[in-house]
């Protein structure tokens, strides 16, 4: 990529610059901003198209921590009208929330006709999170696995829902790199929670009930999509294929690529297929 045609006025400065790594740093940062962007004049066209057709969308953003949940969210709504998107991340229940049904916090955000909501970390904390940290019972998490399907079958029944699911899938040691850049970084601690703290040490107590959550919730009507974001720059750009790809809209850029990288990802059945291999050779699944 020649950086002066698409940033004229650095033409004159980078000589001065060669050979500094920061230099390759911005550099590489450009180039991916640049590579993002027909996405995000299509994620518009998208919204445009919800908007007319007075559709609704709901996005779940899951994973592991520091997977590249946020980051995706914010490359995704960066240019959306911020009157028709809201982002939702809820943090733990309080007393009175307890006492109620558990998708009941989560339906109270779910999007007005023509809106998107994008949750960072959906109901399915209880699938996830909430069994491996303690924050719900045996009982509850059994409850919800066989429930969950149904909930969502009922508000899909209105043809004017849309229900993408993504399960962000980062490595263990890309997780672990990622973490020591948010002890070391000032500007990046306030990303360190207690949870992530432990993430590590429960890493096959967290992989099986991710398994355990795809085999019991990918349906035909609500499927999974995982994404392999060790690389967080393809798992940026190919989340916004996967969400474009849910809906036909007027005027889809038809020289622009739609068709999702494989290496990165994958449907929920093949995830399935490969955790089930890994558990046969190693004794547990391990992605």
């Amino acid at each position: 990529m020649d950086i002066s045609k698409v940033k004229p006025e650095l033409a004159s400065v980078l000589p001065a610059w060669d050979g500094d790594p920061r230099l390759k740093k911005a550099l590489r940062y450009l180039q991916q901003t640049e590579e993002l962007k027909p996405y995000q004049v299509e994620l518009i066209k998208l919204q445009k198209h919800l908007e007319r057709y007075q559709k609704k969308m709901i996005i779940c953003f899951d994973g592991r921590d520091a997977s590249g949940k946020g980051g995706t969210i914010r490359r995704v709504t960066r240019y959306m009208n911020a009157k028709h998107y809201r982002v939702v991340a809820l943090g733990p229940p309080n007393q009175h929330q307890k006492t109620e049904l558990y998708m009941k916090r989560y339906v109270e955000h779910f999007p007005h006709a023509g809106e998107i909501v994008l949750f960072d970390r959906s109901w399915y904390n209880r699938a996830l999170v909430e069994p491996v940290l303690g924050f719900c019972t045996p009982k509850q998490y059994k409850s919800f696995l066989k429930h969950v399907n149904s909930y969502e079958e009922n508000f899909l029944d209105d043809d004017k829902t849309i229900l993408i699911k993504l399960y962000f899938s980062v490595s263990k040691k890309e997780q672990k790199r990622r973490f020591k850049a948010r002890k070391t970084n000032p500007l990046k601690q306030w990303k360190l929670s207690e949870v992530d703290l432990q993430a590590q040490k429960l890493w096959d107590e967290f992989t099986e009930k991710k398994f355990k959550m795809l085999k019991k919730t990918h349906t035909p009507q609500a499927p999974w999509w995982i994404i392999r974001s060790n690389n967080k720059h393809l798992a940026r750009l190919e989340t916004m294929k996967v969400i474009l790809n849910s809906v036909r809209y007027r005027g889809r850029n038809r020289e622009l690529d739609f068709t999702p990288n494989p290496k990165i990802v994958r449907t929920g059945d093949q995830e399935i297929k490969i955790m089930k291999r890994e558990k046969k050779k190693h004794g547990k699944p391990i992605s």
